[in-house]
């Protein structure tokens, strides 16, 4: 019979290693299948929820840390056409519709099409105000806020590819 050494000096039968590995692989592929099924779907529900409660904190006044961005963001994006409550009300509106669609998956290809718009309004501080968000030593607490949501992106991309394998005409 031949054996195998293990990392402790003993030796264990080949058979026997061969027969863990097996049951070990097999265990392997059952959570490949569970994270492949769920894991999408989960991705999706925990998108949805932070965007519907940060959006929904945007209504409240003064419950954003970002809402003097947001104001100020508007301002820049519209030419001074939005500003105020405004901003925050809109931004918030969007926000909530993302998060809803992302967790019912209901319009969800609109509500990919919202987070795109909203990914814009998101970034574009980085651009408005570089100077105020970056400093010598680095990038402030708030730019740190923004340039999180890059993770933000990639879910949504991984999102969209299960939302988007459909065609788009009716059956």
């Amino acid at each position: 019979m031949s054996s195998t050494t293990l990392g402790t000096g003993r030796t264990a039968p080949t058979a026997g290693l061969d027969h863990v590995l097996e049951r070990a692989d097999a265990a392997q592929a059952v959570l490949q299948r569970f994270l492949a099924r769920t894991g999408v779907p989960a991705l999706r529900i925990s998108l949805g929820l932070v965007f519907a409660v940060f959006g929904a904190l945007k209504f409240i006044p003064g419950a954003s840390p970002v809402d003097d961005l947001v104001m100020r963001t508007w301002n820049a994006l519209s030419f001074g056409l939005v500003d105020g409550y405004a901003a925050m009300a809109l931004t918030a509106t969007l926000e909530v519709f993302v998060g809803l669609t992302f967790i019912t998956g209901k319009f969800l290809r609109v509500g990919l099409l919202a987070l795109a718009a909203t990914f814009v309004g998101i970034f574009s501080p980085l651009v408005f105000f570089t100077g105020e968000l970056f400093s010598t030593a680095g990038p402030t607490l708030t730019a740190q806020y923004i340039l999180k949501d890059v993770v933000l992106v990639a879910a949504a991309m991984v999102v969209a590819t299960g939302a988007l394998t459909r065609p788009i005409r009716r059956r």
